[in-house]
């Protein structure tokens, strides 16, 4: 590497200071749209949590066969859901997710199930449309300003569709998911069929009356629990963004400030230096002319 002189260090440091505040203004931004995301999110899991709970105690006293989206069947193709962000300046948020969904696909490959994939977020489509990967559909601008609640709709029904008309035996939901205010991290679900948790169901049921068909009553509360929590996955992973975001740029803000204060030591040793450099030559004129 050439050795800088003052003017060009002085002009590097210039450079690494106006990184620095876009860098900082981006943190700024982040930080306001994850209080935003994280109001919406708070206030969308008490609705999906009972949501499942009504579902949960349901499904557990109709016949499963009446009902095509709780059909259990012997797993040889899969779709995967996957949502990812549409931009990245966000740390490792993208490509932990989509590490843990190749891990996903080469364990199902291993097992001799097939898989395809549906893609919600830029950066997850641009990554597998590049490979070797089956893409059903790909969506892209997802989270531009809100958490667009068309696109989970319409996914949730591409992967009915597919399920009820065999096309499909399983699909798995991925998606990044706030643990705590400060944390998240990626999480697989069973998306279809639904499936009850292992602990059991409600057995009193007398609060319930059903005045139409059993099997089209759940049919339809099911479509509807799909839809909000496929919505919610992407509120979660949108939260989840804006906060990995916020501290990838706080950690950049940072380090732009140290690599000021060592630019600056560098630049003052130069300059030191070059005063030095001068003052020799200065005694040295002086001294021929005596």
């Amino acid at each position: 590497m050439p050795k800088l002189s003052p003017r060009d260090i002085r002009r590097k440091i210039q450079g690494i200071k106006n990184t620095r505040r876009i860098t900082n203004a981006m943190k700024v931004v982040s930080a306001a749209k994850l209080r935003r995301a994280q109001e919406l999110l708070y206030s969308s899991r008490p609705y999906s949590d009972k949501l499942y709970e009504l579902v949960r105690d349901l499904a557990g006293h109709v016949d499963r066969e009446a009902v095509p989206l709780m059909e259990e069947r012997e797993e040889r193709r899969a779709d995967i859901i996957l949502v990812t962000a549409d931009r990245g300046l966000a740390g490792a948020f993208n490509s932990n997710i989509i590490r843990e969904t190749e891990k996903f696909i080469d364990s199902k490959r291993s097992a001799g199930i097939s898989t395809s994939l549906i893609l919600i977020g830029r950066k997850g489509y641009q990554y597998f449309s590049r490979r070797d990967y089956e893409i059903v559909k790909g969506y892209d601008e997802v989270f531009r300003k809100e958490v667009n609640f068309g696109v989970a709709k319409e996914v949730s029904e591409i992967v009915r569709d597919r399920f009820t008309n065999s096309e499909t035996d399983a699909v798995y939901l991925i998606n990044n998911e706030m643990i705590t205010r400060a944390s998240y991290k990626p999480v697989i679900r069973k998306f279809l069929p639904f499936e009850l948790p292992e602990e059991g169901v409600q057995e009193d049921l007398s609060v319930y009356s059903f005045e139409v068909d059993e099997g089209e009553f759940m049919e339809k509360i099911i479509n509807l629990y799909l839809n909000y929590q496929l919505y919610r996955a992407m509120v979660e992973s949108n939260a989840a963004e804006h906060f990995a975001r916020m501290v990838a740029m706080d950690n950049a803000t940072k380090n732009a400030d140290d690599l000021v204060k060592q630019w600056t030591m560098i630049f003052n040793k130069a300059r030191q230096e070059s005063i030095t450099l001068e003052l020799i030559d200065i005694v040295g004129a002086a001294e021929a002319m005596k």
